[in-house]
């Protein structure tokens, strides 16, 4: 009980602090537990070497892992009730040089719990989405891409077939046909994405474009008339289509089949965090992908100087995230 008590006042006070991941990491002999937010990696706590093998195990059997392996890498998920609200939680553990071993917990955050500073950029987003094709959301992670593409098929995916293809699935949507790759069972992100297209949705979600085969199907996807939503990393949104094309897809292909590039950021604000969006659509996107040379954003630092100046985010959050 003394270690159940232990982990939950660890994973609430996470949850409080909107953090997106939990680190359980050896050091000499104790385990320290790390945090990380939007202000970084923070301590939060630290064990004893006993102790924390005993969090560890306790978390692993919960999330359905092996508690006698140590060293393999291993993943696992579980749900963690807070206040009536489901947390879901995506558990990773490896054994270090030494054999002792690490465990990192992921927070995926529902749905409704996103918050805009500018609820018409989601307006906007929700417009461009009725021309199907592709769009785009890049951010690092726990940027809340995941969230804003199911809040898009939600809007629009009313009375359509929605069906997603992740590596896992982070936010559980009964209304959704929700696939996930499984390695071991030969399922991988080119397979799904390839019987997705059989299966005829009419939105299709691409957690994730990791590599020019991905990119292909994608692209095919939505020159055949299906809304596909995807993330990928990029380092701003006009960057977004550099990455595309080092994945192979041309310049003709980006005209024909891309809607909208976005880039998001979750900034912390006196009452949480909400979500800064930077779109490119229209003329907008057009011009940049045939352009060779391309900036990064197009109303980012805009958009923090006025975030600014109707005090919603402070002199020190808008310096830093100036660069995305």
């Amino acid at each position: 009980m003394r270690i159940k008590e232990m982990v939950g006042n660890l994973i609430e006070t996470a949850i409080s602090k909107h953090a997106s991941d939990i680190f359980f990491l050896p050091d000499d002999n104790q385990l320290l537990v790390n945090l990380r937010t939007l202000k970084g990696f923070t301590n939060q706590a630290n064990f004893t070497e006993n102790e924390g093998k005993e969090i560890i195990n306790f978390l692993k059997y919960a999330a359905q892992m092996d508690i006698a392996e140590h060293r393999r890498p291993q993943v696992g998920a579980l749900t963690y009730q807070v206040n009536d609200v489901n947390f879901y939680l995506r558990l990773s553990s490896v054994g270090d040089f030494t054999d002792k071993e690490s465990l990192v917990i992921r927070i995926i955050y529902q749905v409704n719990t996103g918050q805009y500073f500018l609820p018409d950029q989601i307006d906007q987003l929700r417009s461009l989405t009725h021309k199907r094709g592709l769009v785009i959301t890049s951010g690092p992670t726990g940027s809340g891409k995941t969230t804003t593409m199911y809040k898009l098929a939600k809007y629009v995916g009313q009375n359509q077939m929605v069906m997603t293809i992740e590596d896992p699935v982070e936010i559980q949507e009964s209304s959704f046909l929700q696939t996930q790759v499984n390695l071991e069972a030969e399922i991988s992100y080119t397979r799904l994405l390839e019987a997705a297209l059989r299966h005829r949705p009419d939105i299709l979600i691409i957690g994730e474009i990791r590599n020019a085969t991905t990119a292909r199907l994608a692209v095919d996807a939505a020159l055949s008339g299906h809304l596909v939503l995807a993330t990928v990393h990029a380092k701003s949104t006009l960057q977004t289509i550099s990455r595309l094309e080092s994945l192979q897809v041309d310049r003709n292909e980006l005209v024909n089949c891309l809607t909208a590039v976005t880039y998001q950021r979750l900034l912390p604000t006196q009452a949480g965090y909400s979500c800064l969006m930077d779109i490119a659509a229209g003329s907008v996107l057009r011009r940049n992908i045939l352009q060779s040379q391309r900036g990064n954003f197009v109303a980012w630092s805009q958009n923090l100087t006025e975030l600014k100046k109707r005090g919603e985010i402070s002199a020190q959050i808008c310096e830093q995230f100036q660069a995305g």
